[in-house]
């Protein structure tokens, strides 16, 4: 077990209904690196039973100033080195929960140090992640094709979000629970008119969501291009479509993050209007 002065695992808390103002605070300096937790906390409040997950605080004197997202991701929100070791303990102490830790890569990297020789070894580690942005109209004209998913189009866009997610994270999302909670999230990105996709004859040519939203940024994710229509170019104009739409009816600013190692999905983003914002860290179990 990590050992920790004492004074830092009493100033971790789990953080009640009564602490979303303060939350939403800190999450709002930097809307973009923060945009996962506070999605999760605009749209269902700090009660464990319904954001799924719990949230922490660490600070002196009752106040809170560093945060810390613990469900299925383990994620540090505006982290102090004194809070990183309170976070680390505190992971330690209930077990490790999660299926990654992954936020910004100074504060995972620290936090990893102290779980790597508890949890270790993880399954892949993804040291750099450049975190992209955009707050204006895109560079290359927009693909007419992609629009909103509709309802009756879920059969259809789930072969490509389960390819996806197994391409990307290199495990199927039907292990387990046979894919019903992946699904379940897929329907409810539809629903809410966050689904994008290019369709053509009953097939998704390309496709991305847009899974985290906050009235000051969004976050795309999930995008994939059908491996045989690969290498003509539909990447750019299908962001660019996303990025029109997501612009107008969503948040202001569209955001990413990408492996560092995906060269042609960066340059494509580039190509779009997308910047490097930022970095992010990811460690897979």
């Amino acid at each position: 077990m990590l050992r920790v002065k004492p004074p830092w695992s009493a100033t971790v808390r789990l953080l009640e209904e009564r602490d979303r103002e303060a939350v939403l605070a800190i999450c709002d300096r930097d809307p973009v690196t923060n945009v996962f937790v506070g999605s999760r906390v605009r749209a269902l409040g700090l009660a464990p039973s319904r954001l799924g997950a719990q949230l922490w605080g660490h600070g002196a004197g009752g106040r809170v100033e560093s945060l810390c997202y613990s469900g299925a991701n383990l994620v540090p929100v505006a982290a102090t080195p004194d809070a990183i070791a309170a976070f680390a303990d505190k992971a330690l102490r209930q077990g490790r929960r999660c299926s990654s830790v992954v936020g910004p890569a100074a504060d995972v990297q620290a936090l990893w140090a102290l779980l790597r020789p508890h949890w270790g070894p993880a399954r892949e580690v993804r040291q750099i992640q450049p975190v992209m942005a955009m707050n204006a109209p895109p560079l290359v004209p927009p693909d007419p094709l992609v629009r909103r998913v509709r309802m009756t189009e879920a059969d259809i866009l789930w072969p490509a979000c389960v390819a996806m997610f197994t391409e990307e994270v290199g495990v199927s999302p039907t292990s387990g629970d046979g894919g019903a909670s992946y699904r379940a999230r897929m329907e409810q990105l539809i629903r809410s008119g966050r689904a994008f996709a290019r369709i053509e004859n009953g097939q998704v040519i390309f496709k991305a969501e847009i899974g985290a939203v906050t009235p000051q940024a969004c976050q795309v994710q999930g995008v994939w291009v059908r491996p045989e229509c690969r290498g003509r170019g539909l990447a750019a104009p299908g962001m660019a479509a996303v990025v029109t739409e997501a612009s107008r009816s969503i948040s202001p600013v569209v955001s990413l993050y990408v492996n560092d190692f995906n060269a042609p999905a960066r340059a494509a983003y580039r190509r779009v209007g997308f910047t490097d914002v930022g970095r992010f860290m990811s460690v897979l179990f």
